[in-house]
């Protein structure tokens, strides 16, 4: 209907399916209309992952409604049948408790996973620790 071939369809359909509806332009939401019609499990899983980032986009919401919003997303994932997305939720509900740590002050860690690979990397200069306590020392020298 736009002109576009199906490959071609994918391909420049493609970057929308990263953002979320309000954010498409006008031929970037004719385009996904168009995709959605042709392909409607890629409209199921498109749905399933931004009801996922809504859970956790939105600010006022709590670690009990977290948990019953997820409970609701596993409950669609499901319903859908898709393997891809069983794998996922299967991965949340076994992590849900240090999921549902986020909601309490929205952190993550990422700040330790960062300490994690700085340390990683010294390391890795290092070629291998002989003298813990001078590897320690150097390491809060050079990090803290």
């Amino acid at each position: 209907a736009n002109g576009d071939t199906l490959k071609e369809l994918l391909a420049r359909g493609r970057y929308a399916l990263f953002k979320s509806p309000e954010k498409w332009t006008d031929s970037q939401r004719q385009r996904i209309d168009l995709m959605f019609s042709l392909y409607p499990d890629l409209k199921e899983a498109y749905w399933l992952s931004q009801h996922l980032r809504a859970i956790f986009s939105n600010k006022r919401s709590t670690a009990d409604t977290a948990r019953l919003n997820l409970a609701r997303w596993y409950n669609r994932v499901a319903e859908s049948g898709f393997r891809s997305f069983n794998t996922i939720a299967a991965t949340f509900y076994e992590h849900s408790d240090e999921i549902i740590n986020y909601f309490d002050n929205r952190s993550t860690n990422a700040s330790a996973e960062s300490i994690n690979s700085k340390i990683k990397a010294f390391r890795a200069k290092l070629h291998g620790v002989n003298d813990t306590k001078f590897f320690i020392f150097r390491l809060c020298n050079l990090y803290a």
